[in-house]
């Protein structure tokens, strides 16, 4: 009976030890799991950060700086408007004439659809 006693003793120490070995175990993947998952969103900042790098020098690149393109409409939209007025002031006179001539020579006559009875 001693022998059996002590068997099973041995059983549950070996039990409790492989208990421990298995919750180790599972703590060490979980380690692991949280210091991988801690890996990649570093790697995957970097990447957005080299990204947005990339593509702030290629909109500079290609577009210029979204003040210098404010700035460079602003100057079109100057440059159009000058450009208007100077138009407007050059034909202004013979607009105003031809507008004028068109009301002050009235010629009356009846309308082709007119019938007289």
């Amino acid at each position: 009976m001693t022998s059996q006693t002590q068997g099973i003793q041995q059983l549950l120490a070996a039990e409790k030890k492989a208990a421990e070995k298995v919750a180790e175990a599972r703590k060490r993947k979980a380690r692991r799991l949280k210091q991988a998952k801690d890996e990649a969103t570093e790697e995957i900042e970097k990447y957005r950060q080299e990204r947005e790098r990339q593509f702030k020098e290629f909109e500079a690149k290609h577009m210029g700086s979204r003040e210098g393109v404010a700035a460079k409409i602003d100057a079109d939209t100057r440059t159009k408007l000058a450009e208007m007025e100077r138009s407007i002031s050059t034909r202004k006179e013979p607009v105003i004439a031809e507008v004028l001539q068109f009301v002050y020579n009235i010629s009356p006559e009846l309308h082709k659809n007119y019938v007289q009875n």
